[in-house]
This record gives structure tokens, sequence and C-alpha cells, in this order.
């Protein structure tokens, strides 16, 4: 059996709990058929290693595997590595790769390719794995089915990032000699996964085929699966119940819609497949704004917002208010007690304003904000609404901003152009996955999507992400991570507004979807239409 080092401590099995136990009852998978699935918004790419946002994922994992998968138990599971060996005392990691594994141009997929990935992709191109990989000091291929990885220290949070989306696997011999970020191939993939990329139309739909020459015998069962581009969440609905789409993840149409189609039998609404997702929604503020950069002021559209009302009135409930940036599921790291809270209270927001040194005007304002929401659909816009009149009550004068998907990057990631956005993200099964790339100063890396980006800067803060990212003690790290979290509600250098509950949408008929703690990165080999 595969052999785990002692340094990998804390594993997801603390976070996924008895996950295991609501694996769907096995049957004989029956072969054939399209599975129709919502993709929203639009990818601009199919590249996890440039831009991890979950569109991309969704797509991209299907045509290419990782090392390694995740059970739901949070075991690692075989996929282009067979077998490994992690070395007591966490400084090597050893990796046998299959045989006869081949890209989907035909051509072997050996070390050789692995290694390109990490030192030429991986560690020049990837937010996370720049950080996550900083320990890794050599990469060695004895032969071509043999991956040794070198860390200068023991890193615990690699054994959670070493599947597709977070190890992306390049074919060496299309992107050597080119440039990464700008290889057409970016946006085409050729992978070694279950599925074969066959076209991309854009603004309709994107196919991708059964691959005849999986390494995994007798899979995928699907024939193919057609990812469809359906920008408004009343189009989408309406193509569950035509049957036009069978699938989507992360709330793919409105709560009452979900409400509507679970309660006509065919269609499943479920939690299940985020265990390795605990997500929180977030203000993210910079603090470059002449008002933003003072702390009253954040504090004050801290108390402005009533988190409950917004969960119930535009979330459909399916969440609960933040107590920390860490999110309570994430255990054992979350903790509550002893840290600052901002419970809503409009009377102490105005308060606050008037402290901070911005009183209401003749005209009834105290200073003008933009909000920018992440322009992932309705649900977002409406946040972004309610966000606008909380602060409009107690005197900030906001405008909503709207922007697509590809241009909000821009903003956002590359211009740093923006006062306020609203946006959220996964934790991952660690906090160094999710949580330190927010917060982290050092994380910063202009263009590159999902780092830090509201200027906020606290040494002792970079201090303790920097002691957790190689500390083998658990409760020398747990610390560190109380620390983050007593700093961040005290300087709220972003504001933690709701932890999100996500549900999938999909006809009954379909089985494997929730044998996943990561349904998005899940490679759907396993998914098929259960036999009328």
């Amino acid at each position: 059996m595969p052999r785990l080092a002692p340094a990998f401590f804390l594993t997801a099995a603390l976070l996924l709990g008895s996950a295991g136990a609501m694996a769907q009852t096995k049957e004989i998978p029956a072969h054939g058929g399209t599975l129709n699935a919502i993709v929203h918004p639009e990818p601009p790419i199919l590249s996890p290693l440039l831009n991890t946002a979950t569109p991309i994922v969704l797509v991209a994992t299907k045509i290419n595997d990782g090392l390694v998968d995740y059970a739901l138990d949070g075991s690692l599971k075989p996929q282009l590595a067979e077998s490994w060996d992690f070395s007591r005392d966490g400084l090597t990691l050893t990796f046998k790769l299959r045989k006869g594994v081949t890209w989907h141009d035909g051509k072997p997929f050996t070390s050789a390719d692995v290694k390109f990935s990490i030192e030429e992709g991986l560690l020049k191109y990837s937010s996370t794995g720049k950080r996550i990989f900083k320990t890794l000091s050599k990469v060695e291929t004895p032969d071509e089915h043999t991956v040794v990885l070198t860390l200068s220290q023991p890193t615990p949070v690699i054994y959670r990032n070493l599947n597709a989306s977070a190890l992306w696997l390049l074919p060496k011999h299309l992107y050597e000699g080119t440039d990464v970020r700008s290889n057409p191939w970016n946006a085409k993939p050729i992978g070694t996964g279950p599925f074969v990329f066959k076209d991309y139309v854009r603004g309709s739909h994107i196919a991708l085929d059964r691959n005849p020459n999986y390494w995994d015998s007798g899979k995928p069962y699907l024939d193919r699966i057609v990812f469809k581009v359906i920008p408004d969440a009343a189009g989408r609905a309406a193509a569950f119940e035509t049957g036009a789409v069978q699938f989507g993840q992360q709330h793919p149409i409105t709560f009452a819609d979900a409400a509507r189609l679970k309660a006509g039998g065919k269609f499943a609404v479920d939690t299940r497949g985020y265990e390795f997702s605990p997500t929180w929604f977030w203000l993210e503020p910079n603090h470059k704004n002449p008002y933003l950069q003072h702390l009253k002021v954040r504090q004050a559209i801290a108390h402005a917002i009533d988190r409950n009302l917004l969960l119930k009135t535009v979330w459909g409930g399916y969440g609960k208010p933040s107590v920390s940036p860490i999110p309570s599921s994430l255990k054992p790291f979350h903790i509550s007690e002893g840290l600052q809270q901002y419970p809503f209270d409009a009377k102490k927001a105005e308060q606050l304003l008037d402290e901070a040194g911005f009183p209401r005007k003749a005209d009834g304002w105290r200073f003008k904000l933009t909000h920018d929401f992440i322009p992932y659909g309705d649900d977002y816009r409406r946040t972004g609404e309610f966000v606008r009149q909380a602060l409009r009550r107690v005197g900030i004068d906001v405008t909503l901003g709207s922007q697509d998907l590809t241009t909000w990057l821009k903003s956002v990631f590359t211009d740093y152009n923006f006062d306020l956005i609203s946006s959220w993200g996964g934790a991952g099964a660690d906090p160094q996955m999710g949580i330190e790339t927010r917060f982290w100063s050092k994380g910063r890396q202009p263009g590159t999507a999902w780092t830090v980006v509201s200027e906020y800067k606290n040494d002792e803060l970079d201090a303790a992400f920097e002691d957790a990212q190689t500390q083998v003690d658990p409760e020398k790290r747990l610390e560190d991570y109380r620390l983050v979290q007593r700093i961040v509600q005290r300087d709220l250098p972003l504001i933690p507004l709701f932890e999100v509950d996500w549900f999938s949408v999909y006809d009954k008929r379909l089985r494997g979807l929730t044998d996943t703690p990561n349904q998005r990165a899940d490679n759907f080999a396993g998914v098929y239409f259960a036999s009328e």
C-alpha cells in the first residue's frame, strides 16, 4: 500500500467527517449517452495552471488527469501515479507512473512531462503552486515512469495539491520552447483524461468525446459531455425543464427554481460533492482608496450589512454568516471565541463613519464608491445590489459596477482598478490553500487571478502564514492560524460576509456525481445514466 509521511497530519478526513457514508449505492454502470451540463460563466481559457476559476476547472479536469485524486475520506487515490512512497521525514515524495498511458494525440505520457509541468508550469505560472511548492528543491526522473520530488523542508499541504486542478500536467512535446501562457493548447487541451476535447464554440458550448484509449479500462461510461453556455438563470432553468441539460453545479439556477424542480421529482438538489470546498463570500476594499484605507470605514461597512437578511433574501438560506475568515467547516483550524465581531448595527456604522471624519454632507452623502461584484450570475448581482442599498442607507453613495468576467479579472488582478469588490473563494482542505492567498502580502502576483489585491500588509500576519507553511508541530500550526483569524477580524483587510452551502442540480438518473469530495474537479470517468 502507498505510504504517507508522518507530516501528513490534519487530513481532510477531519474536514469531511462522515462523508464516506454518503456514497451512493453501487450498481452495474451503464455505458453510453450524452451528459448535457451547464458551465457558467463562460471560461476564457481551459487551463487551471493559469486560472483556477470554477468554470475552467469544471471543464478542464474532464480532459486531463492528475497524479492522484482524493477519496471521500480524504485519502489519496491513484490516477496517473499508480503508487507512491513518502519518506518518514517528509522530504522525499516518490511517484510510480502508470505504463502505457498516452496523451490524446497518441504521444506517450512519461516522467519528463511531470518534470516539465512542475518546473516550467507550476513553479512559474501557478499562483497557488508557487506558494505551496516553494520548498521544492529538485525534481528527478530516474526513469520514464518514476518521479522523485525533494523538499528542503516538510510541507504538509503539498499532499492536498497533487490532483489535476492543483498540479496541472502539460504535454511537454506541445509546450516546450513556447510561451506557456499564450500557447494555443490552453484553449483546446490535449490531456490524458477520460474525455477528449472536441470543439469550443464561443457563446454556445464546449464538447468533449469519450477517450477510447483511456487507461482505466471500461471507462468512461458516458459517450460525450457537452457543456452549454447559458448566461441567464431563467434560460438555465428552462433548459432543465425541457431536458436540454441534466447537470449544473454551484447554484446553477435560482433558489425558487431549484425548489420547484426538486418538488417535481425528476431532479435532485444536492449539497454533496462539496466537502473539499468550504466556501466563503467577502467584500474586499482597495486600501489605496482614500476612504477605505481607514479602519473605522471598513468597520462601518461591516456593521452596515445585515448578513442574515442577505442570506435569507438573496441566497435562499444556503449558508450562514461568517464569524472568521476561516470557514467553520474547516475543522480544527476555525475559531470564533475571542474574535472581534461586527453584528448588524446601522447606528454604529453611522457613528464610526462620523468618527472617521466623513460626516454626511448637505446632499446626505458622505463619499462615493463603486462596488464591482464578481460577474458570475444573478445571485452575485443581487448580492451587489443588497450591499449597495445597505451602504447607501448609512450615507455612502455606492454605484454598482457591471463588467464581464474577463474585464473584471483584469481590473481586479492586473490593474488593481477598483474601490470595493464582492467575491468568493474556496478555503480548500487546508488554510494554506485558499486562505493564505487572500492575505499574505508576499503572495501578490500582478496579472494572476485569485491572489491578494487589497494592498494591505501586516508583518505579524505574514510571519504567521510563513511559519505555518513548513510547521510540522500540529498545535503550533493551529496557533499560527488562530493568530491569522484574530488579526484579520481586527484589521478587516477584507470583510467576511457569509459561508456558502453550494448545491448541484441534476437528473436523478445520473450516478457517480457525489462519490467525490470535490465535484468540480472530478474527471467524471465514473459518471453514468442509470438504466431506465
